[in-house]
């Protein structure tokens, strides 16, 4: 259906307090984007954190862009990039920008999630989840605290639960990463997040989710019990998604994610098989291949198969599956809302999405297709691990032959 969200935000569009050149533009284009756009019930619109109007709504520039987003009126992609020299950590320059330091942080993070072969690596794959695992430790029905505050590393408890088995890695990276940069105002939250969306656009067609900064760190461990299970019925999983404000569309966004992963701890068996036939690729084969056909070594969740099926999220799921742009523009406007879950201090954040790398727009690689079908197949094992770590295939393949 066709809603009208323009007399939610006019209020504090039209504030004298937070007039701004070219306001009245933006105005127009909200109402130009709402008048065409269609909405379901099953699209995520709510307002979240200090954005509602009974926490004050949007009252600056950045706390109504992302208002804009929520309700998707504003995309949740950003193209601009960093332009010009980067002046050193310490310089006086780069303290007077808040978004200079963390223009660092993502050179070392691309770094570090990019593999040899073009596709991104574990470390990326490790970094996506932990932003879901931090964020999506909110719900609208528990007492306000959790969601996207750092405490899946801050806390010392929540890491040692067995939903978040296989983050500890990352979450030692994080905290070095933490020891480096803490001293220059950088929290443990917005160094997750931004790992996350580093993370996805160092993928090869990948988004590039915009970005805040500003969060507030907490140790307080979130409540248990509220991310998925992947053995969970459909229903389950999308009622525990709206109550994180993240309805059946958004939620079938975000487990888009999995095309990139390969999996440890459901069937240790079959550590290492990916959930679709290209990980390391931010393609639509996951969608695909969920409901589909797929290679002998392709491992689907039972969740992903439930929610594919699902009537609330069947069509939006085969929509994605032949549309890349759909998709990425979904993902960004929702993982832009799993971000800011439990943040109440949204309209004091700063944009620094010109700091992520530049999206990669081609899925081309340098690996031996012949040795990666043989891999699908079910041959191979030992190209799992290689292919983890984001290595060229062809050499490896011919050494391990």
């Amino acid at each position: 259906m066709k809603l009208s969200l323009i007399p939610l935000l006019t209020p504090y569009l039209l504030s004298s307090a937070i007039a701004w050149p070219g306001m009245k533009n933006t105005l127009s284009e909200l109402n130009t984007r709402l008048s065409t756009r269609q909405d379901t019930p099953e699209d995520s619109i709510e307002l979240i954190g200090d954005l509602i109007p009974e926490k004050g709504g949007p009252k600056t520039p950045v706390g109504i862009a992302i208002a804009g987003i929520l309700t998707g009126t504003i995309d949740g992609q950003g193209l601009t990039e960093w332009s010009g020299s980067l002046p050193g950590k310490n310089t006086a320059k780069c303290k007077a920008d808040t978004c200079c330091i963390w223009r660092h942080i993502s050179l070392d993070m691309e770094k570090k999630f990019k593999g040899g072969s073009g596709r991104c690596n574990k470390w990326a794959r490790f970094s996506v989840r932990l932003g879901f695992h931090d964020a999506g430790t909110w719900s609208k029905y528990t007492e306000d605290y959790g969601g996207a505050d750092g405490s899946i590393i801050l806390s010392g408890e929540e890491l040692t639960r067995g939903e978040n088995n296989g983050l500890q890695d990352i979450a030692k990276q994080m905290q070095k990463w933490f020891a480096e940069y803490s001293k220059f105002g950088v929290g443990m939250a917005d160094l997750i997040q931004m790992g996350a969306n580093v993370a996805a656009v160092v993928c090869p067609l990948g988004p590039r989710t915009r970005s805040f900064v500003g969060r507030i760190d907490s140790s307080r461990p979130a409540v248990n019990g509220l991310l998925p299970d992947v053995h969970a019925e459909a229903e389950e999983l999308i009622n525990l998604f709206e109550n994180k404000t993240i309805r059946a569309h958004g939620l079938t966004a975000l487990l888009g994610a999995h095309t990139t992963s390969q999996q440890h701890f459901v069937d240790p068996a079959r550590a290492g098989d990916p959930q679709d036939s290209t990980p390391g690729i931010w393609d639509v084969a996951f969608y695909n291949q969920t409901t589909g056909p797929a290679p002998k070594r392709v491992f689907r969740f039972p969740s992903d198969v439930k929610i594919a099926a699902h009537p609330k999220a069947a069509l939006e799921w085969s929509q994605f599956a032949t549309d890349q742009e759909h998709w990425n523009t979904d993902y960004a406007r929702e993982y832009v809302r799993l971000s800011l879950l439990g943040v109440n201090n949204i309209n004091s954040l700063t944009e620094c999405t010109h700091v992520l790398p530049r999206r990669i727009l081609t899925a081309k690689t340098g690996d031996n297709n012949a040795a990666i079908q043989k891999w699908l197949k079910g041959e191979k094992n030992q190209l799992s691990s290689v292919i983890e770590e984001g290595d060229p295939v062809p050499n490896v393949a011919r050494r391990r032959n």
